[in-house]
């Protein structure tokens, strides 16, 4: 009955528009106050052992490198580079598209970051070029996705602060599902610029393709940096966290030279309010978890569905029906911060790894940012096209719908999200 209250008030409070952070936060205390007899004094000390943990400090440094990457000329050379490879396949402009989001993805940790460091200069391109409105943004906004699936990834270590599991095992488990799913995103994009009949590129030199090389790799080394450092365990996820952000900034200041030293003060103000942002909301989870905790939440729901015969198929299936309809009306970091502690406990009482069920949720995130009337990309994308967020839902449905594809994969093939770890020996 409890519970039922704290998700009342939780919901009555996020349909006031009031963010979702003071909306956790209120209704702990309302609930404290009000129906629990939990010393205030736990509830203090619970706050801060909650977030003073250091692998919070991630955080803030993959927010400050990848505004630096982003601000820093990097992803005009990666499509350079990517444009290069595989531009003169069908919807070549589109197919870098896709590449390059994937590259950068895997240096920015931040699906909007993703989508506004690409798309404000490929989607003007391939209207220019003869593409399709439609098409150009919602291959485009479609691929940001990959962002919070391809490490380093923000909301990977949230997940991984809200459940105390591996952010190095998460990271690693993210490879494989990365690269798959931008491999079926580019199939769904080669298949519509192919029966569209398409713009395609002139096929690019070896001399052509060794010069754009050589201009992105500096941006390019900073993926065997980061995972290279961990799984080398010459760094913790937080360290590498700190290095690819001291990286980015060098880079982007003096070898590419596109961010001049007074810009960056305002780069490190933007950082530094998202990075405030991120913590006040996690701060507030951290309460909120503490609550269903102390009022059995997690532990009757497992109990629930023992009792009911629902083992882990039909547990994973109602899962992702949640986080999707949750990925509709919250962002990714609220959902695994509220949600996660929740379901985690069920996950692992039912015998599914914990990092295998941190991959599912974080497919999840990918979709809900291109749903309606939250999905963060299509806001960004939106601006960045001249779109209305109506058509452009419209125009990512091809790709939204190979997502969901993949979701069913990545769920019920625990080998695509577990083979990498096992293999470098961090899970069993």
């Amino acid at each position: 009955m409890n519970a039922l209250i704290i998700f009342a008030l939780l919901i009555a409070l996020m349909l006031t528009g009031m963010p979702v952070s003071i909306a956790l936060g209120l209704t702990v205390l309302g609930f404290l106050f009000t129906l629990t007899d939990v010393p205030i004094q736990a509830v203090a000390l619970k706050l801060f052992t909650g977030i003073e943990k250091f692998e919070i400090m991630a955080i803030p440094f993959f927010i400050l490198a990848g505004n630096f990457l982003t601000h820093g000329g990097v992803a005009r050379r990666m499509i350079a580079f990517a444009a290069s490879m595989i531009g003169h396949w069908h919807g070549g402009l589109a197919m870098a598209g896709v590449m390059a989001c994937a590259l950068f993805a895997a240096v920015s940790g931040s699906s909007p970051a993703t989508v506004v460091a690409i798309g404000s200069i490929l989607i003007p391109a391939m209207v220019k070029a003869g593409f399709p409105p439609r098409f150009g943004a919602g291959a485009i906004t479609s691929s940001g996705a990959l962002g919070i699936l391809i490490p380093p990834s923000i909301v990977m270590v949230m997940y991984a602060v809200s459940t105390n599991s591996s952010i190095g095992a998460l990271f690693m488990a993210g490879v494989a599902p990365g690269l798959i799913l931008a491999a079926m995103l580019g199939a769904t994009t080669w298949w519509r610029a192919w029966r569209g009949g398409y713009p395609r590129m002139p096929r690019a030199t070896w001399a052509q393709r060794a010069k754009a090389l050589r201009d992105s790799i500096w941006g390019l080394m900073l993926i065997v940096i980061v995972l290279g450092g961990i799984y080398t365990g010459l760094f913790t996820p937080t360290e590498a966290a700190a290095m690819s952000a001291v990286y980015a900034f060098i880079i982007a200041v003096f070898v590419y030279k596109d961010l001049r030293l007074r810009d960056v003060p305002r780069v490190l103000l933007a950082s530094a309010n998202m990075s405030a942002m991120l913590l006040y909301i996690i701060t507030n989870a951290v309460l909120f978890s503490f609550l269903m905790t102390s009022e059995q939440v997690p532990q009757s729901m497992a109990q629930w569905m023992i009792d009911a015969g629902l083992g882990p198929v039909v547990f994973l299936l109602l899962v992702n029906l949640l986080l999707l309809v949750a990925g509709n009306v919250m962002e990714p970091s609220s959902i695994v911060l509220i949600l996660a502690p929740i379901l985690f406990p069920v996950a692992a009482h039912l015998g599914i790894d914990p990092i295998h069920f941190g991959i599912i949720m974080v497919v999840n995130m990918e979709i809900g940012m291109l749903t309606p009337p939250v999905g963060l990309n299509l806001y960004v994308a939106s601006g960045i096209a001249k779109m209305g967020i109506t058509e452009l839902t419209i125009a990512v449905w091809p790709w939204l719908l190979t997502m969901l594809a993949f979701l069913g994969l990545v769920t019920y093939i625990p080998a695509i999200s577990l083979a990498f770890p096992r293999w470098l020996g961090m899970v069993q």
